[in-house]
C-alpha cells in the first residue's frame, strides 16, 4: 500500500524509513536541495537499525521514490503524512494542494508537535479526514505517537489510524481530548525551560545538566512512568504517602514554572558552545547512529519483560509471520549491532547462539509453543548445541537463519541453523538438540498433539533434503590434523 510523505526533513524521513521498511512503498514531495541525500542518509541509519530490534524478518521493503508535484505523491495513497513546518499559513498551502488528490478513504495525518487539530481542520475543505499523528525522534526506532481529534473527527478514523500505526510497529496513544502540546511535549518543554534557567543563572552547565538525566531518573524512564516511579518512592503505602512526605515541596520554589528566560544571543551562544563541547568531534550522523545503537540496545532489553517500547516490538514482532526462503523457514533475520562485536572486531561468539536461541524460539512458536503454552507450564530446553564458524560477520551486517528439522519426534527436536551473511555467504551453522520438558517437573515430558504433529510434519517436509554438512560433527582434533597436515607434506 502506498504512502504519501510531505516534508522530508528529520521527523518526515523517519517517517518514510518506518513505513517503507515495514513493507510500504512511499512517495515523497519535498522541494529542499538536499532533501533526498537527507532521506538517504536517515534510511541507512534506519536499516542497520530497526530490523535489530526484531528475532523475525520484517515484511520485503516497499518501493521509494521522489516525485516532483504533492499531485504525484497524494495520488493513490491511503495515509499521507504531513511534516512541514509549524507554521499555519505553510500548512494551509500544503493542505490545498492535497485535497484534491486525496483518494476516497485515505487518511491525511499531521506530524505537528503543537498545534491542537481543530485549528488545522480549519485549514482544511474536510476537516473530518484530518489527524494529528505526532510522533519522537528518531520516527523508525521510538514507538509512541500521539493521535489527536477533535469533535469533529469520528471516532473510527481514530481506530483505523491507530491499527495501522500498529501495524508498523508502533504505538498510539489516543488521547481522549485535544491540547496544546499533547502530552509527551507538554512534559519534555517543562524540563526544557528548567534547564535554559539553570544555564541562564550559572547552576549548571549543559553537559552536568544531560549527566543528571543519563546517570538518574532518566535510566527509570524507560521501564517505568513518572507515576508507578513515585509510587515505588511511597513505599509500601504507595503514592498516598509519596504525597504526604513529597506534596508540601511542591509549593516551595524550586523551579520556574511558566517562566522562560529571555532567549537573548549571549544565552544561545553559551548554550550552542557547550553542547558543541560535548559532542567531542563527533558529527550530527555519527551522534545519531551512536544514539541508535543504544535505543536497540535498550529496547531489546525490555522485550522479554514485554515493558514499554519492548512490549510493543514483542507484540509487532508476533504478527510477523515466518517465511519460507527455498525449502527452509527463515526463522531469524536481523542487523548486528555494535554492542555483540568485541575487541577484535566481528561479533562475538555469545551471539551466535542467541540469535540460534531466537532462530530455534520463532520455529517452535509457529508449531504451538506460545506464551499461553508456555504459561500453562511446558517448553522446550537445550540440551546440546554445537557452533561451527565458517566466516567473519560485522557490525552492520544482516543475517538471515534458515532452519532445517532434522528429527521432530516426541520430546526430542534436532534442528540445524544455517547462518548467513551478506550476499548469502554462510557464515555459521549451529546445531542444536532442543528437548521438551514439563516445568513444573523440569523432567522431560511428550508435548501436547498439536505441537508434536507440527514439529513432525517439519521433519517430514525437509527429509528430502540431503543431510547438512557438518551435522553430528564434534571438535576437530588440531593435533592430529596437523600431525596428517606434516606426513603428507612429507610424502
Amino acid at each position: 500500500m502506498k504512502v504519501a510523505i510531505i516534508g522530508c526533513g528529520v521527523i518526515g524521513a523517519g517517517w518514510a524509513a518506518r513505513f517503507l521498511l515495514n513493507g510500504h512503498d512511499v512517495s515523497i514531495f519535498d522541494t529542499g536541495p538536499d532533501a533526498e541525500r537527507r532521506m538517504r542518509e536517515v534510511l541507512a541509519n534506519a536499516r542497520s537499525s530497526l530490523p535489530a530490534l526484531y528475532d523475525r524478518p520484517l515484511p520485503s521493503a516497499g518501493q521509494l521514490d521522489f516525485v516532483g508535484t504533492i499531485a504525484e505523491a497524494v495520488t493513490d495513497a491511503y495515509w499521507v503524512q504531513e511534516s512541514v513546518p509549524e507554521r499555519l499559513e505553510v500548512k494551509r498551502a500544503i493542505y490545498a494542494a492535497i485535497e484534491p488528490h486525496l483518494a476516497n478513504g485515505a487518511l491525511l495525518a499531521s506530524s505537528t508537535s503543537a498545534i491542537r487539530p481543530s485549528k488545522l481542520q480549519e485549514l482544511c475543505s474536510h476537516p473530518e479526514r484530518l489527524i494529528v499523528a505526532h510522533p519522537f525522534n528518531p520516527v523508525y526506532l521510538l514507538p509512541l505517537v500521539e493521535v489527536v481529534g477533535s469533535e469533529l473527527t469520528p471516532p473510527a478514523l481514530k481506530a483505523r489510524a491507530a491499527e495501522t500505526l500498529q501495524s508498523i510497529g508502533m504505538h498510539p496513544l489516543v488521547l481522549d481530548r485535544e491540547n496544546d502540546g499533547f502530552i509527551g511535549n507538554r512534559l519534555q518543554e517543562a524540563m526544557w525551560r528548567e534547564t535554559l534557567w539553570m544555564i541562564k543563572e550559572g547552576v549548571a552547565t549543559t553537559a552536568q545538566i544531560d549527566e543528571a538525566i543519563l546517570y538518574g531518573f532518566g535510566l527509570r524512564c524507560a521501564q517505568m512512568g513518572q507515576f508507578e516511579t513515585y509510587r515505588l518512592a511511597g513505599g509500601e503505602a504507595g503514592m498516598r504517602h509519596f504525597f504526604a512526605q513529597f506534596g508540601p515541596s511542591l509549593v516551595e520554589p524550586l523551579s520556574h514554572l511558566m517562566d522562560v528566560p529571555d532567549l537573548d544571543a549571549a544565552l544561545i551562544d553559551r548554550i550552542a558552545e557547550q553542547s558543541d563541547a560535548q559532542s567531542a568531534g563527533r558529527s550530527i550522523r555519527e551522534t545519531e547512529r551512536a544514539r541508535d545503537a543504544s535505543l536497540v540496545a535498550m529496547i531489546r532489553s525490555l522485550k522479554p519483560q514485554g515493558v514499554g517500547a519492548g512490549g510493543t516490538i514483542r507484540a509487532h514482532e508476533a504478527h510477523l509471520p515466518l517465511r519460507q526462503d527455498g525449502s527452509l523457514p527463515v526463522t531469524a533475520r536481523r542487523v548486528i549491532p555494535s554492542s555483540w562485536t568485541d575487541a577484535n572486531g566481528h561479533m562475538n561468539e555469545a551471539h551466535y547462539l542467541e540469535i540460534a536461541s531466537n532462530a530455534a524460539d520463532a520455529l517452535t512458536e509457529g508449531c504451538g509453543v506460545t506464551a499461553e503454552y508456555i504459561a500453562a507450564g511446558r517448553s522446550h530446553f537445550t540440551g546440546e548445541t554445537h557452533v561451527r564458524y565458517l566466516a567473519e560477520l560485522h557490525e552492520g551486517d544482516e543475517i538471515t537463519v534458515r532452519t532445517q528439522v532434522l528429527y521432530g519426534m516426541g520430546k526430542k527436536t534436532h534442528l540445524f541453523h544455517r547462518l548467513y551473511g551478506p550476499s548469502e555467504e554462510l557464515a555459521a551453522t549451529v546445531e542444536m538438540m532442543i528437548l521438551h520438558v514439563d516445568l513444573a517437573t523440569r523432567a522431560i515430558r511428550e508435548p501436547l498433539p498439536n505441537v508434536a504433529v507440527a514439529l513432525k510434519n517439519l521433519e517430514k517436509a525437509h527429509a528430502h533434503l540431503p543431510r547438512p554438512d557438518g551435522a553430528g560433527a564434534a571438535i576437530r582434533d588440531l593435533y592430529k590434523m596437523e600431525a596428517e597436515h606434516s606426513v603428507s607434506r612429507a610424502v
